[in-house]
């Protein structure tokens, strides 16, 4: 469903910097988010709506258009003019994901340009804390141990909390029954009635039940350590097989191939400037991740590398859908 706001800048963003010299609209710009209002792509578009609002005095209007795993609102971007008035908050799913995992995607990569990174940050492997696994030796041995038999939850079917593990058990050689549920609290609370096996979800979605005692920590994903759990290990860091594992979930700006490069410049530089902003990198930390500041070659590449990555686990799965 469409939904339209305009944003007035908060008082923080009012404060910011003076403007960079170059590019700015001359009209209403929307950011389209392909995804429901409230989630992180959401809080994402409109954080940087504010900001842009505020740098260049004219709406910046959010524009929500959610479904088919994204797809839906991209596509939308995708056949907008490259004009700069039509950008895009995206994230690992539609924009390095999908483009393997769905059979008739009716967008490619080329036709998106990379204009500037948001946020990345990691998931959280987790255990029912009555599980006597404390670590990820401890956790590969369990699964070798129980071939096929051990269960894991998922947000659902080709998503980041379903590739992840499934990357996870392909270099561990290991194997398990993967249960998708419709979202993050169906899943989570059957992990904590011990009904499944284990969880990879996003750090802000567990970290309560972690605090809390009621599930185990055993890893993040990020190639790094979080400093919201500086005493549990990166994955990569765990077992030699792991020492190539690295999982962000991450979101950024886009726009429609063809705009300008004096446009992608200015826009990038707006959005790093928000970045460095000590409140929002406050902001980012509460959300569980790090600000992703690139220039746009350099998310360009990140943005390939992802695509790669996530196309090498999709094939060896032999995972595929349909989108409709």
């Amino acid at each position: 469903m469409r939904r339209r706001l305009s944003l007035a800048a908060p008082a923080l963003l009012l404060a910011a910097p003076a403007r960079a010299q170059g590019w700015r609209p001359a009209q209403q710009v929307r950011i389209i988010v392909p995804a429901a209002a409230g989630g992180t792509t959401d809080i994402m578009g409109r954080f940087c709506a504010q900001h842009l609002q505020a740098r260049w005095g004219l709406p910046v209007v959010v524009e929500n258009r959610a479904g088919a795993g994204g797809t839906i609102g991209t596509l939308e971007a995708v056949r907008s003019k490259p004009d700069g008035t039509t950008l895009l908050s995206g994230n690992i799913g539609p924009q390095a994901i999908a483009y393997s995992l769905f059979r008739d995607l009716p967008y490619r990569p080329e036709q998106l340009l990379p204009v500037a990174g948001q946020i990345r940050g990691p998931n959280v492997l987790v255990v029912n804390a009555d599980r006597p696994v404390r670590n990820m030796a401890e956790f590969a041995a369990w699964l070798r141990a129980e071939p096929g038999r051990v269960s894991y939850a998922s947000t659902g079917v080709g998503q980041s909390t379903h590739l992840t593990p499934v990357w996870l058990l392909q270099l561990l050689k290991a194997q398990a029954i993967h249960v998708p549920f419709r979202g993050s609290a169906p899943a989570q609370t059957e992990l904590l009635a011990g009904n499944i096996g284990f969880l990879v979800d996003n750090l802000t979605g567990v970290i309560e039940h972690i605090r809390s005692g009621r599930v185990r920590a055993l890893a993040v994903t990020s190639a790094e350590r979080n400093a919201q759990l500086p005493d549990v290990p990166a994955v990569r860091e765990t077992m030699p097989e792991l020492a190539r594992f690295e999982v962000n979930t991450w979101f950024g700006l886009f726009a429609p191939a063809g705009l300008p490069p004096a446009i992608v410049q200015a826009v990038n530089g707006e959005i790093n400037a928000m970045l460095e902003e000590p409140e929002m990198q406050q902001r980012f930390a509460q959300l569980g991740g790090v600000p992703l500041r690139l220039s746009p070659e350099e998310f360009a590449t990140w943005v390939r590398s992802e695509t790669e990555k996530w196309r090498g686990v999709i094939r060896a799965e032999g995972l595929q859908l349909d989108l409709g």
